[in-house]
């Protein structure tokens, strides 16, 4: 078993090599780690406060305020550069959850018949549901805000993940090493937790990334129709709704969070094609 396992180990070391060479995966982690890097230094980037206000409302670009100012002479790239703060604070920690329930669940579908019937259902219903409409029932019930936002992502990805756990994890159990550890004696959870779930990790990593994109796509949509992140916390979403609303008075209001958001779904896409290519088309 152990020779089985360091081959296996090489392996997965060789397509976690191919996948970060793929040029798509290259760009798209370069991309999300510039902007993740804009706003973790935003504090060091901007001298402003991204709720101090100030007397100078709705100014263009220029030296001082390169995106301009807002309704509330607020400066834009600064509470542009905090808004990647919370939507990638939100992703980070939402996506692992729904990924984790959805893991735990898929394996009970995998493992236990009657559970997978009940559970295939509530995932069918989950499913019906848009990230929207599933936003706007959770912010009529805890009210707008970054919880809804953070609930609704997190919720999104409980049957995406449980459907991929659940048919990854059956379709491993044929295999001639699920076999061979049940002959030398294995029980379930130790082929389950040693063997079966290290070689479904590629399709998880996959979704991941999948949906981390999807996050900041929430965000934006919950916050842009007011059942997101609400004033005056800096937000994409919030942002881009807010510039709408004044891109005849200045036009770059909105330039900053469309880059960014665009920037971020771009990103993670890239890196998740690079990552199917170089994880499961080997």
């Amino acid at each position: 078993m152990s020779a089985v396992v360091t081959v296996r180990g090489r392996v997965r070391l060789a397509a976690n090599s191919r996948a970060l060479k793929a040029p798509s995966a290259r760009w798209g982690l370069a991309l999300v780690v510039l902007l993740v890097l804009l706003g973790i230094a935003a504090p060091l980037l901007t001298p402003y406060s991204p709720l101090a206000q100030g007397p100078d409302a709705l100014l263009g670009p220029g030296l001082q305020h390169p995106l301009g100012t807002d309704e509330f002479g607020r400066d834009l790239l600064t509470r542009t550069l905090y808004g990647i703060r919370l939507d990638l604070l939100v992703a980070a920690t939402a996506v692992p959850l729904g990924a984790l329930a959805g893991v735990a669940l898929g394996v009970l579908c995998a493992l236990h018949p009657l559970v997978d019937v009940v559970l295939q259902r509530a995932f069918d219903v989950m499913l019906a549901f848009t990230a929207l409409i599933l936003g706007v029932t959770l912010a009529a019930v805890l009210g707008p805000g970054t919880a809804a936002v953070f609930w609704t992502v997190a919720g999104i990805n409980v049957p995406l993940f449980g459907r991929i756990t659940r048919d990854a994890v059956r379709l491993e159990m044929d295999r001639e090493y699920v076999l061979a550890a049940r002959a030398l004696g294995a029980g379930r959870l130790r082929i389950l937790v040693g063997d079966i779930l290290p070689n479904i990790l590629d399709a998880l990593i996959v979704q991941a990334a999948l949906s981390l994109s999807t996050a900041v796509f929430v965000e934006g949509a919950m916050s842009f129709v007011g059942i997101g992140v609400t004033p005056p916390t800096p937000s994409l979403g919030a942002l881009l709704r807010s510039g709408a609303s004044f891109l005849d008075q200045n036009p770059a209001y909105a330039l900053g969070p469309v880059t960014v958001v665009v920037g971020l779904v771009i990103g993670f896409n890239l890196l998740a094609d690079g990552l199917n290519k170089g994880l499961l088309k080997r």
